[in-house]
């Protein structure tokens, strides 16, 4: 009986055992050595920030504390991103006496090669950059991006929207010179917010959104639905079939001048009919006197009050 009970208090006693065991295991070994201190030290190969600040201080006064570049630079024992980390290696262009063929520079890179280098970094946020209308026209990131010091800190653009994008899209800016517009100009709206300037799966890089009328309706919510019965077109074309977003000679932005000639597009028919010619005839915009609710309706499938 002795040993059986012996027996049992080794097997109640085995998992408090183990767990002591492995405490030991886990806890750091004592040491009188100090840890070693973060490095500052370049890598074989390359300079370091302040080498390149001794020859370019114009350069290295434009990073600003408010610089993101500057921010990551700071990581790791101020060894995370840094000149060389764009330029690359700089001691063979140090021991060249400034030798320019032994840098990147970017003035020297087509703007592929310019925006692949950024991707090295961005491709995570700007995943669809290599598809998208700027980088198959040729615009690189530094072409409205500057990577030193840019006139707004928060992304680092050349200039403001949307004197930015004006620089390039003219013909865009003649349309918020239209009686009814947008108020782009007027600083109300930004061109990005509808479109994503680094690329989408859609014509004119319009975010991309699981509905794609969001981009509209997340400003003009009373056209958003759902509604019991929905105006088909909004579901199949979205809301550039009737409407211009940038500016209008119509104050719903639409395409045509008048509701009556947009409509009579697809619904051609209805001019034929007596009670709509009739109706024509006495009307400018007869249409939306009855079919008021174009978007959709809760309770009418002709969408009327």
């Amino acid at each position: 009986m002795r040993r059986i009970w012996s027996f049992i208090t080794v097997l109640m006693l085995l998992p408090v055992i183990c767990m002591v065991g492995r405490a030991n295991a886990a806890a750091p070994k004592a040491s009188n050595a100090a840890a070693p201190a973060a490095t500052t030290t370049p890598a074989p190969g390359y300079a370091g920030s302040d080498t390149c600040a001794m020859c370019h201080s114009e350069l290295a006064n434009k990073f600003g504390a408010t610089n993101p570049h500057v921010k990551i630079a700071q990581l790791h024992g101020k060894n995370g991103v840094t000149c060389e980390g764009c330029h690359g290696p700089g001691q063979a262009h140090v021991d060249g006496g400034g030798d320019t063929s032994k840098i990147i520079r970017f003035d020297k890179l087509t703007p592929k090669e310019v925006s692949d280098r950024c991707q090295t970094c961005h491709a995570g946020a700007h995943p669809d950059y290599a598809r998208s209308q700027h980088a198959k026209a040729g615009v690189s990131c530094i072409s409205c991006h500057s990577v030193h010091q840019g006139d707004t800190e928060a992304k680092l653009l050349k200039a403001d929207e949307p004197k930015l994008c004006f620089q390039c899209h003219a013909d865009v800016k003649g349309s918020f010179n239209m009686p009814f517009h947008h108020k782009v100009e007027e600083g109300l709206v930004k061109c990005s917010d509808c479109h994503d300037v680094h690329g989408t799966f859609l014509n004119n890089q319009l975010k991309t959104t699981a509905d794609q009328n969001d981009v509209c309706t997340k400003c003009h919510l009373e056209t958003r639905g759902p509604f019991v019965y929905s105006h088909p077109v909004t579901k199949v074309d979205g809301c550039l079939a009737c409407h211009t977003p940038h500016g209008s000679q119509n104050a719903r932005l639409l395409n045509m001048p008048s509701v009556t000639q947009l409509c009579y597009q697809c619904h051609s028919e209805v001019a034929a009919d007596t009670i709509h010619g009739q109706a024509n005839m006495n009307n400018a915009n007869p249409c939306i006197d009855c079919h008021t609710q174009v978007h959709g309706s809760n309770a009418d499938a002709a969408f009327r009050r």
